[in-house]
């Protein structure tokens, strides 16, 4: 009996042969046939020699990273993470359901986004925990004063000493944004530095999302200047997108303002919220993700996919794919963590998804029909180009036809093999000539 996960099963081994010899050209055209270029390349560039290797491959590396785990109070959490068309991975993660001791019921969640290599990012993954915890303001008596100024001083002292590390192992140019949930029995705290996000999700809706720090907001704009720096197309002297983040010491260079006061601040942005019986889910993500799908849309489409899915680890895979077929040029990486009151499979939600996925195997199918009849050539894009144009209902709010895009080309090699022309098996003995 066929299920509703059929498309996010391991293909047979000849699909996934043809998937990857095609892959360039159908992220192409969900990215809206930017043909696989590099951001700011133009045709031809990959023709003559560069000065600058490009940091985007020709095609993405789609391994994914996956974990997952479990903390107290029926906490659950999964990671998924992807170098996708970036030449080098450079995310990394900390993820720790139980601190321990005292704090056996605090659970520990951060992305980390690197940038001039993957060091930093590294470095901070390792690091900030400690220097969060030996502050002494997270404490059992959770006092949210505390707590909100530990974090803050834990990123402080994580970046001062990250500098000595730096000059000595020359990390001066590399940087990372991070994104840090800690969680208490009974609150939320958030640490933001950057432009990864945090979301969290209560009644089906966003009710909490981190700010991005970007140079051109007009209080990040106004530290920029004021410690010597500009902003120029968007970004800090023309270069960095970020306005907060650790470690890029080479903007940090005004020996008369504090470490917060510089073009470039290690200070995070911390908010605390009250739990509820209502929270969902809360995710964690680099601008891999946000760059490609908005709060709402992946709030609603996380939603939809753990009512069909039980598997932390294949919804998080599933977001990764859907911001790569949206266009996410970046490194992806996803943390979900769910709560007691995160949405439960459905018998009803399951056999909706099933006949969403019997009704794109007919669709393949009938335009497959078409194409041969008018005699042209069914490839894959041609079958993609008159399927997005269609209207399909049942899509999984938030992922539209990109979400089910590995099952539509499943279905569409399944035809492509069900209807190969095949060679006649002749006998030694017919073979022979009288």
């Amino acid at each position: 009996m066929r299920t509703a996960r059929k498309g996010s099963v391991e293909m047979p081994a000849f699909v996934r042969q043809l998937v990857k010899e095609t892959e360039k050209r159908v992220s192409s055209f969900f990215r809206g046939g930017r043909g696989g270029a590099a951001e700011g390349e133009t045709p031809g560039d990959g023709d003559r020699e560069e000065a600058v290797p490009s940091p985007y491959l020709d095609r993405p590396v789609l391994d994914k990273a996956t974990e997952d785990g479990c903390g107290r109070w029926g906490v659950t959490y999964a990671l998924g993470s992807m170098q996708g068309w970036r030449a080098n991975m450079e995310d990394f993660h900390n993820c720790v359901p139980q601190l321990g001791g005292p704090l056996a019921d605090w659970s520990f969640f951060a992305v980390f986004d690197g940038h001039a290599g993957s060091a930093v990012a590294q470095y901070c993954s390792q690091q900030l925990l400690g220097h969060i915890l030996s502050t002494g303001g997270v404490g059992p008596e959770d006092d949210p004063g505390k707590v909100k100024a530990g974090l803050v001083t834990g990123f402080l002292q994580t970046d001062r000493h990250l500098l000595a590390a730096a000059q000595r192992e020359g990390w001066e140019r590399g940087g990372t944004t991070a994104v840090a949930a800690l969680v208490s029995p009974r609150r939320i705290y958030f640490a933001n530095c950057g432009d990864s996000r945090a979301v969290l999700c209560r009644s089906g809706r966003v009710c909490f999302s981190t700010e991005d720090h970007k140079p051109y907001h007009p209080l990040e704009r106004e530290r920029v200047e004021s410690a010597g720096g500009s902003v120029c197309v968007q970004r800090i002297n023309g270069s960095l997108a970020v306005s907060r983040a650790l470690g890029d010491f080479s903007y940090k260079a005004a020996g008369d303002r504090s470490p917060s006061q510089q073009m470039v601040s290690p200070e995070p942005e911390v908010s605390a919220v009250e739990r509820s019986a209502a929270d969902e889910f809360l995710v964690l993500a680099c601008d891999g993700v946000w760059d490609a799908i908005g709060n709402e849309d992946l709030c609603a489409f996380i939603h939809n996919r753990l009512r069909v899915c039980t598997d932390l680890r294949d919804v998080c895979c599933q977001v990764i794919d859907l911001c790569l077929y949206k266009g996410s040029l970046d490194n992806i990486s996803i943390i979900l963590l769910c709560f007691p009151g995160a949405p439960q499979l459905s018998a009803d939600a399951l056999h909706q998804e099933a006949e969403l996925e019997d009704l794109l195997e007919s669709k393949v199918a009938e335009i497959y029909d078409e194409l041969c009849a008018r005699g042209e050539e069914p490839d894959l894009l041609s079958v993609l180009t008159v399927l997005a144009s269609s209207a399909i209902p049942g899509l999984p709010p938030g992922g539209g036809i990109q979400s089910k895009r590995n099952c539509i080309i499943s279905a569409y090699y399944q035809q492509r093999e069900t209807r190969k022309p095949t060679v006649p098996n002749v006998s030694t003995a017919d073979s022979v000539q009288p």
